[in-house]
């Protein structure tokens, strides 16, 4: 789900039972910013998904395919804007992404290569809830505008900062975005903390474990807060870096 202005993901969820299930997750993430966003679902919509989604403002839904009776309820919606993609194909390693630039065009490989060498670096290994939270988290994160961060849990994320002047100002925004569900959940970051302090900020909010590239000048200065804070802290040796 992307609130519309900024093209940064409101809120996400995936592998529930249902698909109405996993809507309300990701609307959950952050119904204030939601609204007037566009959705996209990865599931035939069914009737219930299209009345939870009559039920509030957006701007455009996408989807693989719609129920015939879910496509007449949100035909009724008043300039709501209904895409059928039947399949979303990743791109190819000859796939490029064009951006355009003064003067010209910016052709640039996409942020689609496969993360091969996670490590874990400090005391504490994450526990396998938390493996599944941070590759979720990563994976979301890569489609946040940067300084990027993503609160998250197993399936669903719980708040997002995106495109701040500073780290730590990112991770203030998502916590505050994520209240108490911040408690127990980890934290992705698409680039590395230049200092300790996004990572002490994660830490008084209840982040359990962090996954970041590393690469930092002050890399051992985080890892020692995040030791401290008793955090598990996995470096992935790739950025995101989506501007």
């Amino acid at each position: 789900m992307r609130s519309a202005p900024v093209d940064n993901p409101a809120g996400a969820a995936e592998e529930r039972s249902t698909l109405r299930e996993a809507f309300d997750l990701a609307l959950a993430g952050d119904t204030l910013s939601a609204f007037g966003g566009v959705i996209g679902l990865g599931r035939t919509v069914d009737v219930s998904t299209a009345e939870a989604i009559v039920a509030h403002f957006f701007e455009a839904v996408v989807a693989p395919g719609y129920d015939e009776a879910a496509l007449a309820m949100l035909q009724r919606k008043k300039n709501l804007r209904i895409l059928a993609l039947e399949e979303l194909s990743a791109p190819s390693a000859q796939t490029r992404d064009i951006r355009r630039v003064a003067g010209g065009l910016l052709l640039q490989s996409w942020d689609r290569e496969p993360v091969k060498d996670w490590k874990v670096m400090t005391t504490r290994q994450p526990t396998e809830a938390e493996w599944r939270a941070l590759r979720f988290a990563w994976k979301v994160a890569e489609h946040v505008k940067s300084n990027a961060i993503v609160f998250a849990r197993e399936d669903r994320v719980v708040g997002v900062g995106a495109g701040q002047m500073s780290r730590v100002d990112s991770v203030h925004l998502a916590a505050r975005k994520s209240a108490s569900l911040a408690q127990g959940a980890v934290m992705a970051s698409d680039a590395f903390f230049p200092f300790p302090d996004g990572v002490e900020a994660a830490a008084k909010v209840g982040i359990r474990a962090v996954i970041q590239p590393g690469g930092s000048m002050r890399d051992a200065e985080v890892l020692e807060a995040a030791d401290r804070a008793n955090l598990a802290m996995v470096f992935t040796g790739t950025r995101h870096f989506r501007h």
